[in-house]
């Protein structure tokens, strides 16, 4: 999905890739209990830990990339769904009918918009790039991304085909997805195809 960035339909020449810079932070590995049955749980053994570890290793071996880690809040624990509480609340549920499903182990990540921000702005103070192609969808980055483009880089958003605020389009210099878009049918055109983030 990032080399697909490389290129363009004005510009098919491949460029130079200088980095992939990827953010995250380690998984949970402490241990609890759930809040109903009481059953003890080993975070560091859950399916999502092993991948998240796993998938880290890799991104570390991998060339042209660097792996960059927050942190995860100490101030963490259970906490009841969304639509599981608005149930308890209009009395449709009691307290007796939930179940250790119902709950979700609710940890904040810590670091990782700062981390993002820092290198935007040593890449475009060094003028090491003349692109930066960021692929999120919250409003997080428009500091970044105003700093990025006065100093003339060229500030392209990857969404991942999620919809953006219309007021974010003035903060960068191109909307453009790579990945495939789950909500067409395969080779199914759609608007973002035609929106090329090198126009004139």
């Amino acid at each position: 999905m990032c080399a697909s960035h490389l290129t363009s339909k004005s510009n098919p020449a491949r460029r130079e890739l200088y980095r992939i810079f990827f953010y995250d932070c380690p998984p949970v590995t402490k241990k609890a209990h759930w809040p109903i049955t009481r059953r003890a749980i080993d975070f560091s053994k859950t399916p999502t830990a092993l991948f998240r570890t796993r998938l880290h290793d890799e991104i570390r071996r991998l060339r042209k990339t660097a792996l960059r880690l927050g942190h995860l809040s100490e101030d963490a624990g259970w906490a009841l769904r969304p639509e599981r509480l608005k149930a308890l609340l209009k009395g449709d549920i009691a307290v007796a009918n939930l179940a250790d499903d119902d709950f979700f182990y609710d940890v904040k990540q810590k670091g990782v918009d700062m981390r993002v921000g820092v290198d935007i702005a040593s890449l475009a103070f060094k003028h090491q790039v003349d692109q930066i192609v960021l692929i999120a969808g919250d409003a997080d980055f428009v500091p970044a991304a105003k700093l990025a483009r006065r100093e003339g880089i060229d500030f392209v958003l990857d969404p991942m085909w999620h919809p953006i605020h219309p007021s974010l389009n003035e903060h960068i210099d191109g909307l453009r997805s790579t990945c495939p878009n789950p909500a067409r049918p395969r080779g199914e055109p759609t608007l973002a195809d035609d929106i090329d983030p090198d126009f004139p």
